[in-house]
């Protein structure tokens, strides 16, 4: 009988579980080339078991067969994978595992560089430990510091947070490092930069001498090195960055000219299957530009930018994800960590200046080996950093193709039953077979792509499609609909917004 006890057991508590609708859509080697682990592997809590599985999670990925098993000996690690690859459970489990909630110390540090990514690690702690009893505090700059002192006074076991508050937090005594044996810093690339690295190096000295160091990045420049010989003992390093991009990402480039964007980024919408975007921009302002833009030419956009008062964004990135619109204008505020699983095209209406920046955003589609598309929109002037990117990545940005497969960035079933547009649209030309830009070179005559002894035009990409903007189109209706008003953020109303924010009357019709 005793010998029956412990399957009977297993079976009846996994059969209680409120576990979610199984993912069937396909995914990359990047999560599926595993050891073939389980998470009963580990020999987890048992309360942590059941909240990894009702969250989602089927096996590890290798990011977290690599990771977990040493990072519940104690040992320091230095781990490097792709975004999108599972690196958040890869440290918040074995973090949980580690809590003791019968102290009421705080005995772990979650550190990141941004506030959303803060509230959004906090969040996977919080539905990863649902069932465990542990006190999960987000802290970061933009809030008020009266409610962090309070929430401080009552038991916090694991802190999420940004690097200027908690070292504000520690240095005014209010929160206790000394029993905090865990410290975390995901994208620590970005933690390790010049601009952090003062702040870290004080916040180490309230940690106690005996401390466990896991850093996790998808890049590691020479700083981490020396961060790594400085505070880390012995550390154990895993690098599961063969290749640098997403495998799941198919990269394009339409080569356009500055003032044609608006017009390539309206065609692009008509014509592809977006779940949902996040489009990309180099400065605040024109992220703002941009998405009054997008919203005259009848769709639903939000926008997010580092100038926005903390509460804004807070709720423009929960209702984003939330699926509330369909379209994100930002800078490179969510370029690090965001992990929306219905992303799954990412356009650079902005080429950006480097290989890191153009990694990151490209990892916000195609999370969890899921499938993705980056398009960029590339000028005369970004040829350069065009051809530079590309040898830094070892990748390759191909000409848009005059039709964009659907297999390669729609799940299965979600085209099964397209939208008559939508049915049109991939039927449509997306745009000409442009070729590469040609790579750096001094002649002072050159034009960028020569077609027949000309400079190509925009309308031989196909974006124009023969008329003006879509708005002007008695066939395409506009997009938008009703909804609260964020304080001149939320353009989804069909028209451009009042001076105060306020938005204009609603113009009917389907949302994007």
């Amino acid at each position: 009988m005793a010998s029956n006890s412990v399957p009977n057991d297993v079976t009846s508590w996994k059969t209680q579980l409120s576990l979610p609708p199984k993912d069937t859509r396909p995914q990359t080697e990047d999560v599926t080339a595993t050891k073939g682990n389980e998470f009963e592997d580990y020999y987890l809590k048992r309360e942590l078991l059941m909240g990894i599985f009702e969250a989602g999670f089927e096996r590890p990925s290798p990011i977290q067969e690599e990771s977990i098993p040493i990072a519940l000996i104690g040992r320091d690690i230095l781990a490097r994978a792709k975004n999108g690859t599972g690196k958040t459970a890869a440290f918040t489990i074995p973090v949980l595992e580690k809590v003791n909630t019968q102290k009421p110390k705080i005995q772990a540090l979650i550190l990141v560089p941004t506030r959303e990514l803060a509230l959004q690690t906090s969040q996977v702690c919080k539905n990863l430990g649902k069932h465990m009893d542990i006190e999960v505090m987000v802290s970061t700059g933009g809030t008020l510091l009266r409610d962090d002192i309070l929430r401080l006074k009552s038991t916090v076991h694991v802190v999420v947070g940004t690097p200027g508050r908690i070292l504000d937090l520690a240095g005014k005594g209010v929160c206790d490092l000394s029993e905090c044996t865990t410290f975390v810093m995901d994208e620590a690339d970005k933690l390790l930069s010049p601009e952090f690295t003062p702040v870290i190096e004080k916040l180490l000295s309230y940690f106690p001498s005996e401390r466990q160091i896991m850093l996790y990045s998808a890049t590691f420049p020479l700083v981490v090195k020396n961060f790594k010989d400085k505070h880390m003992v012995k550390p154990y390093e895993i690098n599961l960055m063969d290749e640098l991009t997403l495998r799941g990402v198919t990269q394009y480039y339409a080569f356009v000219e500055e003032k044609q964007k608006v017009h390539c980024l309206n065609t692009l919408f008509s014509k592809l299957q977006i779940n949902q975007s996040i489009i990309f921009c180099n400065s605040t302002n024109r992220v703002e530009l941009l998405a009054k833009k997008i919203t005259e030419l009848g769709y639903s956009c939000f926008y997010s930018h580092a100038r926005m008062h903390q509460q804004d964004r807070n709720r423009v990135f929960h209702d984003f994800r939330q699926g509330v619109c369909r379209n994100l204008v930002c800078s490179d505020l969510l370029t690090r960590g965001i992990d929306i699983q219905a992303v799954n095209v990412v356009i650079n209406f902005d080429f950006p200046k480097n290989a890191e920046t153009y990694l990151h955003r490209i990892g916000r589609s195609g999370r969890f080996g899921h499938l993705g598309l980056a398009i960029n929109l590339i000028t005369y002037e970004d040829r350069f950093n065009l051809y530079r990117i590309e040898q830094e990545l070892g990748t390759e940005i191909k000409p848009i193709p005059p039709v964009i497969d659907r297999t390669l960035y729609v799940a299965p079933s979600a085209m099964d039953e397209p939208s008559t547009t939508q049915q049109a649209a991939n039927q449509a030309q997306v745009a000409g077979p442009p070729t590469h830009p040609q790579q750096p070179q001094s002649h002072p005559n050159y034009e960028g792509h020569q077609h027949h002894g000309q400079r190509r035009s925009y309308q031989s990409y196909g974006y124009n499609n023969g008329g003006g903007p879509r708005y002007n189109n008695p066939s395409r209706p506009h997009r938008g609909g009703g909804g609260r008003n964020y304080n001149n953020y939320r353009y989804n109303n069909g028209g451009a917004p009042h001076s105060d924010g306020r938005p204009t009357a609603p113009v009917p019709g389907p949302q994007n």
